[in-house]
């Protein structure tokens, strides 16, 4: 007896398959380019690892999750569970894909919603702030870092293209705030007063801007999404300064966001978890030991696996078959 959890990334798919006890037997990674292309199957990369007819249940994140604000049966989600593709960074299509291959499989699923405006779970001042505050797969990677920490008050800061920290406090989750709103991931970040402009001129659409305002607008870099990164990681290790300059304002404005969200818990923070292909890196610099410098030593800091989402995922889908009713505050009806 098995359970999948699938975290639809910004660069790719990932998917994490587990044991009824808890023990990772499997993760792997589906670029989103391959995908679309036909290159790779995901249900044939499922099918080599794991016996289908083992699985009990399979937990899918997918695009923004604006569309529900429950964990249900994934044959009873609409237009799976999204309002809309527009405005959400660069559209590949390869997610699409993905999720077109696993309907037809023979496993039943579950999907998680995002957070936003209509999330009953969340704050009423955080739904009245903001439309929409993350995606799906931060909710796995919350669960996940719940999981491995065990905190009931805590912040995650997940940081890769995009950078989203959440606020958990009770055992729920309070907030959040979304990357167009506050601190700077790789690839995407918050729209300044010079892109606002940009855009009210036609220079640029909303989403373009969105998609290039990251660390590599600093740095000066442009191409393929899941290349951005490395170029990036490699400038700054020979020493280029945009490149270092970069950097070193990403983990700034996390560091103001996670400050940020400190201040709007009612309760003593226990801790903040770092996830993400940033978050959780150690070279060519040390994620922790370099946002530590803001907090010094203020709070534990605990860093897990880059791949939390796909393993949330999966932790979820494995306490929802064992009866769980909630998610970090999140209703579950599978009846």
């Amino acid at each position: 007896m098995v359970f999948i959890g699938m975290d639809h990334g910004t660069t790719g798919i990932s998917f994490c398959i587990m044991s009824d006890d808890g023990n990772i037997l499997d993760v792997f990674k589906i670029g989103r380019e391959e995908s679309k292309k036909g290159l790779v199957s995901a249900s044939e990369e499922l099918k080599k690892r794991v016996d289908i007819d083992s699985v009990k249940l399979m937990a899918i994140t997918y695009a923004m999750g604006d569309g529900i604000n429950q964990i249900l049966p994934t044959n009873k989600v609409k237009d799976r569970g999204i309002l809309s593709i527009n405005g959400a960074g660069k559209v590949t299509g390869g997610g699409t894909s993905v999720f077109s291959e696993l309907e037809q499989l023979d496993i039943d699923s579950i999907m998680i919603p995002g957070l936003h405006k209509d999330s009953d779970s969340l704050d009423k001042l955080f739904k009245a702030a903001y439309s929409h505050q993350a995606s799906p797969e931060k909710v796995s990677i919350s669960y996940n870092a719940f999981k491995e920490t065990g905190w009931s008050n805590f912040i995650v800061a997940d940081i890769s293209s995009n950078s989203v920290d959440i606020l958990i406090e009770n055992n729920k989750i309070k907030g959040a705030i979304d990357a167009c709103l506050g601190a700077m991931g790789i690839i995407h970040g918050p729209l300044d007063l010079e892109m606002i402009r940009d855009i009210d001129e036609n220079n640029a659409s909303a989403n373009d801007c969105f998609s290039h305002a990251g660390a590599i607008k600093i740095a000066g870099i442009d191409g393929k999404v899941a290349n951005m990164k490395n170029q990036l990681l490699d400038n700054y290790k020979k020493g280029d300064e945009k490149a270092q300059l970069a950097i070193d304002t990403l983990i700034m404005t996390v560091a103001m966001e996670i400050a940020g969200l400190d201040l709007v818990c009612e309760n003593e923070i226990e801790g903040i978890v770092l996830t993400g292909s940033i978050g959780s890196s150690t070279e060519p610099f040390d994620f922790k030991d370099k946002i530590n410098k803001y907090f010094k030593n203020k709070y534990p800091l605990k860093v897990i696996s880059s791949e939390s989402g796909a393993i949330g995922a999966a932790q979820i889908a494995m306490d929802v078959y064992n009866g769980a009713k909630e998610i970090l505050g999140i209703e579950v009806n599978i009846s």
